[in-house]
Order: C-alpha cells, then structure tokens, then sequence
C-alpha cells in the first residue's frame, strides 16, 4: 500500500504547489486586483489538501528502510530543505497575503512578501521535482535505450 501511497502524494503535493505557483504568478501579471485577492484567499484553504499529502510523503522513509545512499541519500537530504521551505516561508507568506489581500492592502510589503513567496515556491518545486526524477529512476522509469545501429538516417 505504502508503494501506491508515496508516489501519489507526491504527483498530488507537486501538482498542488504548481498550481499555487502558476495561479499567483498569472493572476500578478494579468488579473486585476480583485481577481488576486481571489487566488490568496484560496491559497490557504488548498493547505487542506497539499498538507496532509506532504506529511504523507514520510512513507519515503519506511519505504527507503535503513538504506541511506545514492538516489535514496539525494531524496532524504532535500526534504529538510522542501519542509523547511514550506514551514518557514510558504505557510506564513500565504496566509499573510491572504489576510493583506482581503483587505485590500497591496503595498510594499505585499509585494515584497509575494516575491519572496514565488521564489520560495518554485525552489520546492525544483527540489519536488528532482525527488520524482529520482523516483521514477530507482523504478527505472527513465531507462537509457540504445541507439539503433540499423538507423541509416544522419544526424543533423
């Protein structure tokens, strides 16, 4: 159960934290500011979901068992760094943007703020994504194939 559980909370946390991401990023650039308090405001309560995800990727480590190195090693050192991204930063930049934003604060600090979140964002996405690569190669999903020999087409 725990080989099913794993890889799924983690397509489910990566797809969530992107979906902030993106969500924040497009409705900066082209939405007004009613359509950004929108996304803040909703931010919070996808916690609901990507949280309980998160926590559920500590099957890593029951599935990992007392191994420690190679891909396993890279995987296990980069959480501190994903959960403390998220713990320290994330969690408390959404919900004071969330609260700026419903109430129609966007000043300096919210900018400040909501720069320091994107960047903050995309590094766990970066870090979530180099854990599924990984996963996907202890599976060997991400097999090498050999060039055909007989393939007699050049190579521009």
């Amino acid at each position: 159960m725990t080989k099913i559980i794993h890889p799924v909370a983690g397509a489910v946390a990566l797809t969530t934290i992107a979906i902030f991401w993106l969500s924040t990023a497009l409705t900066e650039l082209f939405a007004s500011h009613e359509t950004i308090a929108m996304v803040k405001i909703a931010i919070p309560w996808g916690f609901l979901l990507l949280i309980p995800m998160l926590a559920t990727r500590g099957s890593g480590f029951v599935l990992a068992k007392e191994r420690r190195a190679g891909l396993i090693g890279a995987k296990i050192k980069r959480m501190p760094f994903i959960a403390g991204n998220g713990i320290l930063v994330l969690i408390p930049a959404a919900l004071l943007l969330a609260s700026k934003a419903k109430a129609a604060e966007f000043d300096t600090m919210f900018y400040a703020v909501q720069t320091l979140e994107l960047v903050a964002g995309v590094t766990n996405i970066v870090l979530l994504g180099l854990n599924v690569r990984d996963g996907f190669k202890m599976k060997g999903r991400f097999r090498v194939r050999q060039p055909d020999r007989f393939n007699t087409k050049p190579i521009l």
